[in-house]
Order: C-alpha cells, then sequence, then structure tokens
C-alpha cells in the first residue's frame, strides 16, 4: 500500500523513517516544494531498507500520491523557541490553503493524516479546504501526549506503559487535559494501582507528570529545535492503524460537532475510513470543565481564520 508524505522537513522524513522500520507501507512517496530535499531524504531512507522492511522510497509530485491510502501533512513552518502552537496558525493555515486542494486532486479516497501545528486546528482547516467527511481527516492530536502520560506513569509505577491505560484530551498544547480519574492499569483503577505498589500518586508526582507532559515539547525545542522522533512513529503507527483498519482506540484530533463544533483530541476508533467512532472516557467535574475550556481556545483560533 502506498503512503504519501506532503513536507519532506524534520518530522516528514521521520515519519517516512518510521513507516520504513516499522513495515507499514510497500511505498513512500515523499513531496516537497525543496525537491532536492525530499530526493536526499528518499535515498537516504531508501538505503535503509535492507536492514528493516522492503519499503520502495521516492520523491515526486502530487500527481504520484495517486492511489494512495494515508497521505501525512507535515508540511508548513517550524514552531520556534518559546512559541506556542497556535502563534503558529496563520504562517501554516496559508501553506494549507495551497497543498490541500493538490493533495484531493490526486488522491482523492486517501485519509488525511495532519501533523503540522497547530494540528487541531490546522486538522479543522484541513477538514474545510478539502471538503471531505470529518472522519477522513485525522489530526495526530494528543497521541503523543498521551504516549508521555502512558510513559511517566509506567516509570514511577515500575510497570510496562502497554499496561497503563490513560488518555489526554482536548487541545495539543497549553490546554490540554490529564485525565487522572479514570487511568487505569492493567484494569485496576490507577490510584489503587499505586498504592499496592507502594508507590503513591501524591500531589508533588502528580505535578511532576503534569508538567513533564505539558512542557515536553518546549523542553525538546530549548535543547535541539524541534520534536520529531516522538511524532514520527506516532504518525507511522496511525498510518498502520488505517491501512490495516485496526479499529484501534488513538487520541486522535477530528471535527467534532458536539464539543463546541472544533477538532479537538479525543479517544478515537480508527480503522480504514479514518475515525469510525468518538469514544467518552469518564471525566471529573473539573477535567469536564477543562476540556470545555480547551475547546473554546481551539475555537477561538479557528474563528480567526473564519472556520
Amino acid at each position: 500500500m502506498k503512503v504519501g508524505i506532503v513536507g519532506s522537513g524534520m518530522v516528514g522524513s521521520a515519519a517516512a523513517y518510521a513507516l520504513v522500520l516499522l513495515g507499514v507501507a510497500r511505498e513512500v512517496v515523499l513531496v516537497d516544494l525543496d525537491e532536492a530535499l525530499a530526493r536526499a531524504h528518499a535515498e537516504d531512507i531508501l538505503h535503509a531498507t535492507p536492514f528493516a522492511h522492503p519499503v520502495w522510497v521516492r520523491q515526486g509530485g502530487y500527481a504520484d500520491l495517486e492511489g494512495a491510502k494515508v497521505v501525512i501533512l507535515a508540511a508548513g513552518v517550524a514552531q520556534r523557541p518559546g512559541e506556542t502552537r497556535l502563534q503558529l496558525l496563520d504562517r501554516n493555515a496559508q501553506v494549507f490553503a495551497q497543498v490541500v486542494p493538490k493533495v484531493v486532486r490526486a488522491a482523492p479516497e486517501a485519509v488525511l493524516l495532519v501533523a503540522t501545528n497547530p494540528v487541531d486546528v490546522m486538522t479543522q482547516v484541513v477538514y474545510r479546504l478539502s471538503g471531505l467527511p470529518p472522519g477522513r481527516v485525522v489530526g495526530s492530536g494528543t497521541t503523543l501526549d498521551t504516549a508521555r502520560f502512558r510513559a511517566l506513569l509506567a516509570e514511577h509505577l515500575w510497570v510496562s506503559p502497554h499496561s497503563v491505560h490513560a488518555y489526554v484530551v482536548g487541545e495539543h498544547g497549553d490546554s490540554e487535559v490529564l485525565v487522572w480519574s479514570s487511568a487505569q492499569v492493567g484494569g485496576v483503577p490507577l490510584g489503587a494501582f499505586a498504592e499496592a505498589r507502594g508507590r503513591p500518586l501524591t500531589e508533588a508526582v502528580r505535578r511532576a507528570v503534569d508538567e513533564g507532559v505539558r512542557q515536553a515539547a518546549y523542553r525538546i525545542i530549548a535543547g535541539k529545535g524541534a520534536t520529531y522522533y516522538g511524532i514520527g512513529a506516532g504518525l507511522a503507527r496511525l498510518a498502520r492503524a488505517i491501512l490495516t483498519d485496526e479499529k484501534g482506540v488513538y487520541t486522535v484530533s477530528a471535527f467534532t460537532e458536539e464539543v463546541e463544533g472544533v477538532a479537538l483530541s479525543l479517544p478515537r476508533l480508527l480503522g480504514a475510513q479514518g475515525v469510525e467512532a468518538t469514544l467518552r472516557p469518564p471525566l471529573a467535574k473539573e477535567e469536564q470543565d477543562a476540556l470545555w475550556r480547551s475547546a473554546e481556545i481551539l475555537k477561538e483560533a479557528a474563528a480567526t481564520l473564519g472556520f
């Protein structure tokens, strides 16, 4: 199966590399305004295939996206040190106004997987520009934030992160909501498991985990200028869920009419048609209030663009 990637910068190339290492696709096409950059990344990643999976990796134009089942949108400008994701909005919306119509013309049946920040508002922009059903436009959303939350809880509890079931919902950004109230480990409520392990979740621990999740991107950008490995792996994993019709649950962003009519992240069932169902984890009142505040922030940001 073919996966297209529009934008061959750090995130797009990391996603392509992860697709090859995980053997997600049979063909990966890199499209970029800088054709030399896309060609160089394609050639470099192709040379990794003997050590991973037999994937045809190449540079191409928009026409080469024909037949792609998934197109990852990673075009746009990067987040600067100290800049919030929402401050990126106007610059990247202008880029997408040029990119999205070309992608839809070339691959009208593809699920569009949005990676560009601010990803929730950009997901809404792509939904409006593409004319596709809302489920066919999927933002990476809080997929990475959820992974960070689970990893930090697992580290504290001395347990595999695969056994931790906890979500981050709302904006992929400063107003995101860590859902502590319904988190579980191996089917056991989080608090009870922590006590049984002798690793209680004190207020200090909760604050440290919250800060570790919420500030991760800022720390990484300050240290090396951009984040790309984590989100690249996350995009490859989401692409596999779509290509294999997995019906797995991921906290991805999609346009949600019931929550103030914005795109934001909730646990969603991901399959061949993109988002096939939205789940509603039990939320404590303060979490529900925080989710509504997050939705309002995103709604105001989208409104500035006329979306």
